[in-house]
């Protein structure tokens, strides 16, 4: 799992079936101290997060898991909202 922000939603007119009444959002993914790593991704919303939430994301074949049984084309998913990050100094 990943560390994320929700930078916006993205609005698609035509898109595959499966992807019905599914919600997508950019995230940009974020390393755990809160610094900016690499290009945003579009993900799909599982927890109804919504811009500038910080949000825990999966990606690869584990991205399709919350949507089993059925077969959710997707490289991303947003699996949980952060309350708050403490990393401890070493």
């Amino acid at each position: 799992m990943k560390l994320g922000r929700v930078i916006g939603n993205v609005w698609a007119t035509r898109k595959d079936a499966r992807l019905d009444s599914r919600r997508m959002l950019f995230v940009q993914p974020l390393t755990f101290a809160g610094k900016e790593s690499g290009a945003p991704i579009v993900s799909l919303d599982t927890m109804d997060a919504g811009v500038g939430d910080t949000v825990i994301y999966a990606t690869s074949a584990e991205a399709a898991i919350p949507f089993l049984p059925g077969l959710t084309p997707t490289d991303a998913t947003i699996v949980g909202i952060v309350d708050r990050v403490d990393l401890a100094e070493s």
